[in-house]
């Protein structure tokens, strides 16, 4: 039976020095970063069945930004040029992407999405994003736009 208040080994919380808050967040981060791995396969294959997990990120990259220099996607990606490479080589080869000569610098190319490899992008994305809904169906909008401001802030201070 567990006591309360004394500080003893019934309350694994009691003179740990262990911030519960800390540790719990922890556990959290990690059910969603394991489930988000899983999803990113699942996302992956449903873009193309031969899309290594590590790509769909590379999808969802070009669609944000745009065209970008291989270069730039191994620095925002924090891979090696020999990864980020190896990576486009496959995402070329399946016909999601294609290089084009950067204007700017005619050594180099720029990587965009080709259109079915939009177009089965954002079929994949939309789906996504209606299991979302329909997850957080139950939620307050503002409880939505506040998880969304403090996992954008997480995120930029991972960055920095």
């Amino acid at each position: 039976m567990h006591e309360s208040g004394t500080g003893s080994e019934a309350d694994p919380k009691a003179g740990s020095g262990v911030d519960q808050e800390f540790l719990a967040l922890e556990r959290e981060l990690a059910v969603f970063l394991r489930r988000a791995r899983a999803s990113s396969g699942e996302m992956a294959r449903e873009v193309h069945p031969e899309l290594e997990p590590a790509a769909y990120g590379l999808l969802v990259r070009l669609e944000e930004a745009g065209q970008q220099r291989a270069t730039d996607l191994a620095g925002y990606f924090g891979v090696g040029k020999a990864t980020m490479s190896r990576q486009l080589r496959a995402l070329d080869e399946l016909g999601l992407v294609t290089r084009e000569p950067d204007p700017a610098d005619g050594r180099a190319s720029l990587v965009r999405l080709t259109e079915e490899g939009r177009a089965r992008f954002r079929r994949v994305r939309d789906a996504r994003r209606e299991r979302y809904v329909s997850k957080l169906a139950g939620w307050d909008r503002g409880e939505i736009a506040e998880l969304a401001r403090l996992l954008h802030q997480l995120n930029a201070r991972a960055e920095s």
